[in-house]
């Protein structure tokens, strides 16, 4: 039986509303769960990691300066190299060819006799580690990463439109993992194990075995990842410039003093980065 036949229209309109609420709130448990099921998978962004994890007091001017030197050096280096594809190429976006190429313009590792002056300086930078210094280079490898950068980024999206802002984080993203896939590809052809596992007193927590080979740190994705992310940063925010450049230093520093890389691995990243920045910035427009 229909129980709505015969009731006037107003009378119909108000049982309608009275069984939709009915269901609604028979529903309503579910919603709420599916909706915070939902919201509790999604992962946090890297604004939110960095509020939860605030960075500590980081490295001194003093203590970076030597190794941001090194890196400046590599920025000259590879303007040249990218005229060299810019001119073959254009602007035309061609990753994969890009990525080849852009690995072999990394140099060959260092001989055994230059690992092995470098591993000496690592070491004895371990022996001047402090407690402060050991959170700050935490800090640095956790986030140095990608939050860092996607953070100095989301910074701006404010003051420029939505859909300019939308292009510059997928733009910005393409470039840290374009860094990073690089970077796997040659360190995984010349096998030179990070310092830590050619002394395994370095970093006692990572708990490598005897004769082990890897991980591999030549070349540093850290050190890529920073310079590919300042290249292009400084070209949305110049102003910014030594902000971002600072930053990439603490992070390279950071390597050093836990003994994740030696110097030759950092260089190798740099250039490595500054190659990919150049070239999302001539692909993008920019």
């Amino acid at each position: 039986m229909n129980v709505l036949r015969g009731i006037k229209w107003p009378y119909a309109l108000i049982a309608l509303l009275a069984v939709a609420a009915i269901i609604v709130g028979a529903l309503r448990p579910q919603l709420v769960t599916s909706v915070t099921s939902t919201s509790a998978k999604k992962k946090p962004g890297a604004t939110d990691k960095i509020k939860q994890d605030p960075p500590p007091t980081l490295f001194t001017d003093a203590q970076i300066a030597a190794i941001g030197k090194k890196a400046d050096d590599q920025r000259k280096k590879a303007d040249v190299l990218f005229a060299q594809w810019k001119k073959a190429h254009g602007t035309t976006r061609d990753d994969k060819a890009f990525g080849a190429w852009a690995a072999q313009q990394v140099p060959a590792p260092p001989t055994a006799a230059q690992r092995t002056a470098e591993l000496h300086q690592v070491q004895q930078l371990a022996k001047t580690r402090t407690p402060a210094g050991k959170q700050a280079a935490t800090w640095l490898e956790l986030h140095g990463k990608k939050d860092i950068w996607k953070l100095y980024l989301h910074d701006q999206r404010d003051l420029v439109p939505a859909a300019q802002g939308t292009a510059e984080k997928a733009e910005l993203k393409a470039v840290l993992k374009m860094a990073k896939t690089v970077c796997d590809q040659v360190a995984a052809k010349d096998k030179q194990p990070a310092p830590y596992v050619l002394d395994t007193t370095l970093r006692p927590d990572k708990h490598i075995k005897p004769g082990a080979k890897g991980p591999y740190s030549y070349p540093s994705s850290h050190a890529a990842r920073a310079a590919a992310a300042v290249i292009y940063l400084t070209a949305l925010s110049p102003h910014r410039a030594s902000d971002y450049q600072w930053m990439q230093d603490e992070v390279l520093y950071s390597r050093l003093y836990m003994a994740g890389h030696v110097t030759s691995d950092i260089t190798a990243g740099t250039l490595l980065g500054d190659l990919i920045g150049d070239y999302e910035l001539a692909v993008s427009g920019r």
